[in-house]
């Protein structure tokens, strides 16, 4: 048995509904469960869907506040007024500033942007910063991506005679500002059709309004925010990243064309991951680590040469975030794990002095990975005595709701139900720590700390083509709320399993089913091979692509998880001995049981172990090895000796046979009843015999071995046919008809020739079979029943 990561869920489809897909689409079933799951389950939504062509863009001025905002833009532009892009430093941010950056300078306005310091100013707009725009001249400001929550800011707006408009995405706080016009689809009363948009799909609607047109020169902008941003794909934001993709994939700018060479991307094959795992953390970096602002020139500058060397300072500032979160998720797992363990914790909340706040939120979100709790990572500023921190959720925990409940304390933090950002006192941390972790208890489970996949179509390797393949990329590009459909294929055999890699740290599997084979491949899953047996039925779950290599195009299956549902069995009966106990040393001590049925077998092997236990101790005990992993060390005395050991004791996962042998009787003569009679008729006539002057002669004549004649000999002494004095052999005089199997050395020589026949020297599946019979009587009994049927 090999336990997966994580719960299998698989989604469940209306067969009406899939067949109806199926018959007006003529797609594949496959694609018609998957459509379903993304809750497109009419043919005309599906054909929607399916063809982006027919998508259109919603109305800009559906959006409540847009008339009042655009109204107010065009008259400072027509007045020539110097307004203010108040961007964000994340890529959503500084997408969502790129663009009005492009717009307004189409509209010849008077402009620049801002983007305040995560590190001395924090998120969002603050008083000095529109303070200081006041007395340079500004008289309005255009927030992007932030703002929703800015009702003290507003305030001093207004008192300053300073315009301010808020275009945002995020939750909308029970109070909102008084600004002279909010533009946000979360916004209450606000009826515009698609409430999951970007702070940078905001944008793009603002830029819409304003230029009267459907500015499709910046979708190549926009699909960075909306991907990077984790907004939900579908809808409005399908259309802005499948249209937007096309358009980073040939686009002009050369900042976007620097970005994508450092990022090692081709242009001839982007997809959403490209843009989510290489160009999104790119810019993320620069407002992570210090000012967001080479990630704005990046994007709008016309210079390649200062395009490449501002890719390649982000580049670099990505490197030097990536070791800076390595660091940090070190130290504070370490905390986790000392001072507040999960299994007392069902919400970690975790505060350092010193941490970087540009990068708790990864951090936070590689403790949720681990750990899969609530989490909550903070920087502490001692000498403010504020903590400033990220928070990522699992499923069923809405962290935005929960810590809504603690706005007393939280004077500012915002966000979504996966994830927030809040800034509060250090002081209130463990009134936060207690009150989340109370929260937590009403509504989590047991069954909800463990991590869930959902997994969107179950198949058989024979049903995958390069043609399904195909078609289900069509649902593309993937992403939030329409993930990279995750499959799973059931109870496959194994055709071949290897690991690769420099390290060999990667596994690569052939599966066999219905006469199909499919190649799958796992990353970083290559300490899995020695957990697999090579005949187990494997369950996988992964997502398919198309692999091309040497002129071969054929089906790939990308492995995130594995799973054996059947007990294994690991044969270890050729393992070199030097090898032997550092394998050992790898099973975890809390799943083995390593068992011995002799005494020297431990010291005979040099083994380290201090948990090998001996099988007259599992006879006393039951339900020993239920899901554990047994090692059989030696071979047992009897086979019903093996037999009463596997006796009441439970399913194991796994069992290990070794089979030790001090000595071998395969090797040693195990002589025939022929041979007996000849040797008693022997000593019939010689009446004594010297075993040791003559029995190596004897023994060479009859080209036996010198075992031979001493085992002999011992039976001969157990049944009264002779006596031994010192060597010497004699016969005894009328000895008591008896038969062979009434010598004790004769049977235990049988017995353990049968041993070393069915267990020792038996092939991999006559092992099987017969831990099969003893391990599970009832389902093969069963199984055998029906077949009798």
């Amino acid at each position: 048995m090999l336990k997966p990561k994580a719960r299998w869920k698989i989604q469940e489809q209306d067969d009406n509904k899939v067949e109806s897909l199926v018959n007006e689409l003529g797609v594949d079933v496959l694609v018609a469960q998957l459509l379903i799951n993304r809750g497109i389950d009419t043919p005309e939504a599906a054909k929607t869907f399916l063809n982006s062509e027919e998508m259109t863009y919603h109305d800009p001025y559906l959006l409540s506040g847009m008339k009042e905002a655009i109204t107010r833009i065009n008259e400072a532009i027509t007045n020539q007024e110097k307004i203010l892009i108040f961007g964000d430093y994340d890529a959503d941010g500084v997408s969502s500033t790129s663009v009005m950056i492009y717009t307004l300078k189409e509209l010849g306005a008077i402009f620049d942007y801002y983007i305040p310091n995560r590190f001395t100013e924090g998120y969002g707009p603050n008083e000095p910063a529109l303070r200081r725009a006041k007395e340079e001249g500004y008289t309005l400001v255009v927030t992007v991506d932030t703002g929703i929550s800015a009702v003290h800011e507003a305030n001093v707006a207004r008192e300053i005679g300073l315009d301010f408009i808020v275009t945002d995405h995020h939750e909308a706080p029970p109070t909102l500002p008084d600004a002279y016009a909010i533009v946000n689809p979360k916004k209450p009363g606000c009826t515009y059709p698609f409430k999951g948009l970007a702070g940078v799909g905001v944008a793009f609607k603002v830029a819409q309004a304003l230029l009267g047109r459907i500015p499709k020169e910046l979708l190549d902008i926009v699909v960075i925010g909306t991907i990077a941003d984790l907004v939900p794909l579908v809808d409005e934001n399908r259309l802005m990243a499948k249209e937007g993709l096309r358009a980073l994939q040939s686009t002009s700018k050369p900042g976007l064309r620097a970005l994508m060479k450092v990022c090692g991307v081709g242009q001839d094959a982007l997809n959403g991951d490209h843009v989510g795992f290489g160009i999104g953390p790119r810019i993320n970096a620069a407002g992570r680590l210090d000012s967001a602002d080479p990630a704005v020139e990046l994007m709008i500058t016309n210079d390649p040469s200062e395009a490449e060397h501002l890719a390649a300072e982000i580049d670099a500032l990505n490197k030097q975030r990536q070791s800076i979160v390595n660091a940090i998720t070190e130290e504070a797992v370490e905390i986790v794990e000392t001072t507040y363990p999960p299994s007392e914790n069902d919400v970690l909340i975790i505060a350092k002095t010193g941490w970087n706040a540009g990068v708790i939120g990864i951090v936070a979100s590689r403790l949720v990975e681990r750990f899969y709790r609530p989490t909550i990572v903070l920087s502490i500023d001692e000498e403010k005595g504020l903590a400033k921190g990220s928070a990522r959720s699992i499923e069923g925990f809405d962290m935005f709701s929960e810590l809504s409940k603690s706005r007393d304390i939280l004077p500012h933090f915002g966000g979504h139900p996966m994830a927030a950002g809040l800034t509060m006192k250090e002081a209130d941390l463990d009134l936060l720590r207690e009150r989340l972790n109370e929260q937590a208890k009403e509504v989590l489970t047991e069954e909800d700390f463990k991590p869930l996949t959902k997994i969107d179509l179950a198949t058989s390797v024979d049903h995958i083509s390069l043609s399904v393949i195909k078609q289900l990329e069509a649902l593309a590009p993937f992403g939030v709320s329409n993930p990279t459909p995750k499959v799973m294929i059931e109870n496959v055999h194994i055709d071949q399993m290897r690991r690769i890699g420099s390290e060999a740290n990667h596994l690569k599997v052939s599966f066999a089913q219905n006469g199909a084979s499919l190649d799958g491949i796992g990353f970083h899953l290559g300490h899995l091979h020695d957990e697999i047996s090579q005949t187990a039925k494997l369950s996988a779950i992964g997502t398919l692509s198309i692999n091309e290599w040497n002129g071969h195009v054929k089906p790939q299956m990308m492995l995130e998880d594995l799973a054996v549902n059947e007990w294994q069995l690991f044969d270890w009966r050729s393992i070199q001995q030097k090898r032997l106990d550092d394998r050992l040393l790898e099973i975890p001590v809390e799943k083995r049981i390593i068992i011995s049925f002799q005494e020297e077998s431990a010291n005979q092997l040099g083994l380290h172990c201090e948990d090998i236990g001996k099988a007259e101790e599992v006879f006393r005990a039951t339900g020993l090895f239920e899901d554990k992993y047994v090692i059989l060390l030696d071979a047992p005395n009897t086979r019903d000796e093996l037999r009463r050991l596997f006796t009441g004791q439970g399913t194991p996962s796994r069992v290990y046979t070794i089979f030790h042998q001090q000595e071998d009787s395969f090797f040693t003569t195990n002589p025939n009843r022929d041979q007996f009679k000849w040797f008693y008729a022997f000593l019939l006539k010689r009446k004594t015999f010297d075993l040791k002057k003559h029995g190596l002669d004897l023994a060479k004549h009859k080209g036996w071995s010198k075992h031979t004649i001493d085992f002999m000999s011992q039976v001969f002494l157990e049944l009264g046919f002779v006596t031994i004095d010192n060597g010497i052999l004699a016969l005894s005089d009328s000895p008591e008809k008896k038969g062979l199997d009434e010598s004790k050395s004769y049977l235990r020589k049988q017995e353990q020739a049968k041993i070393e026949n069915q267990f020792v020297y038996s092939s991999y599946e006559e092992l099987k079979q017969w831990f099969n019979r003893v391990i599970l009587p009832t389902e093969i009994d069963e199984r055998q029943t029906k077949e009798t049927v």
